[in-house]
């Protein structure tokens, strides 16, 4: 279908502007536009019972942690189910604000305390930085549920783009370590193949969405070597075999140049004898699911993804 009239209004609002594409900047000003772009369009953040900001070890330094709890009077008594949230942004930008919204809004309808991780960014710290940071975040909080009033048996993993892949990679590396233990993965539009060579990928080079120079842009970043791109903790679809990983949600956009990705991920899990609910957003852009605040289809999205990450872990 063509391009929802939501998203094509936001693509001629940025032809009007003459908004240059973020590969086009530099990455600090790609960061800063970044973060102002998903502010103006992920909606006003919804009120939770609280928030607090931690510090806690990592590989590379310490690692901060922003928690989300539930209002107490919306969930039961007793230790409650967490999600570990890793924001996108190609492991280049993004920060624990830029997935604040989603955040808030999936702590309040999974009713579980939500966990983001502000880790390590390319092309400062290039792979596997960021998924030892994460793998870091889940094994911490899995160790101290008790200190943080969650149930270490009800802990699930999810991101978006990026941080889908990030997700993807934990699960990998939480199976090969044995733990910590993950209910469900939640994926939206993540990369899984470095140097796919996919028809959504190539067909898909409009400079006002994201397009296959934003990936290529993104892997260059993150990569201090191609070489490094077949590691499976880089490319998840690569992994030998996805046996034994914890059951999966992926979300994919219709007009994206990671549709593919995802989509041959779903089906590869599903091959491996994970159960796996996959769904396409049609006439939907890269980065719908954080914009919730203009973007009908982003709103379904996450109220979609609050529905399969309640069934997983109520």
């Amino acid at each position: 279908m063509p391009l929802h009239p939501q998203a094509e209004a936001l693509r001629q609002q940025r032809s009007e502007a003459g908004t240059p594409p973020l590969y086009s900047l530099t990455t600090a000003e790609a960061r800063a536009a970044d973060l102002a772009d998903i502010r103006a369009s992920a909606g006003n953040p919804e009120p939770v019972g609280s928030v607090e900001e931690l510090g806690v070890p990592g590989p590379g330094g310490p690692l901060t942690l922003r928690i989300h709890r539930p209002f107490a009077h919306a969930v039961p008594a007793g230790p409650l189910p967490a999600l570990l949230y890793l924001f996108g942004g190609g492991w280049t930008l993004g920060s624990l604000d830029t997935g604040d919204a989603i955040c808030r809004r999936l702590t309040n309808a999974v009713g579980c305390v939500t966990v983001s991780v502000d880790y390590r960014l390319a092309p400062e710290h290039p792979f596997p930085a960021a998924v030892h940071d994460v793998a870091a975040a889940a094994e911490w909080i899995a160790g101290h549920a008790a200190d943080l009033g969650i149930d270490p048996e009800r802990l699930a993993v999810a991101g978006d783009s990026a941080g889908g892949n990030l997700a993807a990679a934990l699960t990998l590396l939480a199976r090969e370590r044995g733990g910590p233990a993950l209910r469900h993965q939640l994926l939206v539009y993540p990369n899984t193949d470095h140097g796919a060579d996919t028809p959504s990928l190539r067909e898909h080079d409009d400079p006002l969405l994201f397009n296959r120079r934003s990936v290529d842009w993104y892997w260059g970043h993150y990569l201090a070597d191609p070489a490094d791109g077949a590691d499976p903790l880089a490319s998840p679809l690569r992994a030998p075999s996805l046996a034994g990983l914890p059951p999966a949600t992926v979300i994919t956009a219709e007009y994206d140049p990671l549709r593919d990705e995802g989509e041959l991920y779903a089906e590869a899990l599903r091959a491996a004898g994970v159960p796996v609910q996959a769904r396409r957003y049609e006439g939907m852009p890269h980065g719908f699911f954080a914009m919730a605040g203009v973007l009908d289809g982003g709103r379904e999205a996450q109220r979609y993804a609050a529905e399969r990450l309640r069934e997983a872990l109520q």
